[in-house]
């Protein structure tokens, strides 16, 4: 009766995590829009607004500058598939009063603002649903914005996320774990350094397709018994790890290339955006691992009071790879039929 029961509540909870990670299939996380305004002239300001564009529909919203900051000589927007971007021209002091997102407060989404001044001094902020507008007066924390932009595309991307659940189901041990989480943070890094300063440019489309294919990958070789597992994930996790890290650093500069990295800060902004990647992937990791003891021990607990020993985790772990395998295989499909 209880394997029953056990075997029930997996299956919703299969049923459920596939239900609500089926949704974002088309975009892997809700991009941040960026403003871009560089000083050209004395009190003469360039604009650039890049917004985040989900199922061919923009963002509702729209920038607002000081009273006296108007918009003069806007050109055609362009649409580039993940964001629409307008430029147009201002003329005025821009040193005092505030730079609004107007509308940020209805959405998911944030927006890095970044203004440079003809003198070299640099503003950069991120603008949240909570804090929706920068205050020209206040000292910036300049490259360092990156940090939480990592840790949010990070947390935001749910296909990385999956994948970095696969990875900690899949690895027993704590060292191979340790090897296995660092190869594949190793490989990100390269490809999305390399990407930052276009050595080497992939194409999103394909990339997010074979990115939601490693993650099916993945999933196949959780729901098989280890003796049929493929020779490289038995042999060597670490360098599987690190094959499908070299693609999923495609996908995290997708993210930096539609919001663009400040050209005097390049080398500071890429390490800290990496960082923020990697904090956001610990906690991922200490949660995951925190939640699993919290499960045994509750598992535990009640198999003393039934008098009889529980076998709670496989199921769980089957239910939860079983929901990973649909997701990932509904995105695979998706992304390829975008592709056409």
């Amino acid at each position: 009766m209880t394997r029953l029961v056990l075997r029930a509540w997996g299956g919703r909870l299969a049923v459920l995590l596939a239900g609500s990670l089926a949704a974002p299939a088309a975009a892997h996380e809700v991009r941040p829009a960026f403003l871009q305004i560089t000083e050209v002239a004395p009190q003469r300001f360039e604009v650039v607004w890049k917004q985040p564009v989900l199922i061919d529909r923009r963002l509702p919203i729209d920038v607002v500058l000081p009273a006296e900051c108007e918009m003069l000589a806007p050109a055609v927007p362009e649409h580039t598939g993940t964001a629409l971007i307008q430029r147009w021209r201002t003329d005025c002091p821009l040193r005092a009063g505030q730079v609004t997102i107007q509308g940020l407060s209805a959405t998911l989404t944030d927006a890095l603002v970044r203004i440079t001044y003809l003198n070299g001094e640099a503003i950069s902020r991120i603008l949240r649903a909570s804090a929706p507008a920068l205050d020209l007066s206040d000292p910036a924390p300049g490259a360092g914005a990156y940090f939480l932009l990592g840790v949010e595309h990070l947390l935001l991307g749910i296909d990385h996320i999956l994948f970095v659940v696969g990875l900690v189901l899949f690895i027993r041990q704590p060292w191979a774990l340790v090897t296995t989480v660092t190869a594949f943070t190793v490989a990100h890094s390269i490809t999305l350094a390399l990407s930052v300063v276009e050595l080497v440019k992939l194409p999103q489309g394909p990339v997010e397709a074979v990115i939601a294919l490693s993650i099916l990958f993945l999933a196949r070789e959780l729901m098989v018994p280890e003796h049929r597992r493929s020779r490289l994930t038995q042999a060597a996790p670490w360098l599987m790890a690190f094959t499908f890290g070299l693609l999923h650093g495609f996908g995290f500069a997708g993210a930096l290339a539609d919001i663009g990295l400040p050209g005097d800060q390049l080398a500071a902004s890429l390490l800290l955006f990496n960082l923020g990647i990697e904090a956001g992937q610990l906690g991922i990791i200490a949660a995951l691992l925190g939640a699993a003891a919290l499960l045994r021990r509750a598992r535990d607990r009640l198999g003393r009071a039934l008098e009889r020993p529980l076998v709670g985790r496989p199921l769980a772990e089957r239910a939860v790879t079983a929901a990973m395998g649909c997701v990932a295989g509904f995105w695979t499909i998706d992304r390829i039929l975008a592709l056409a």
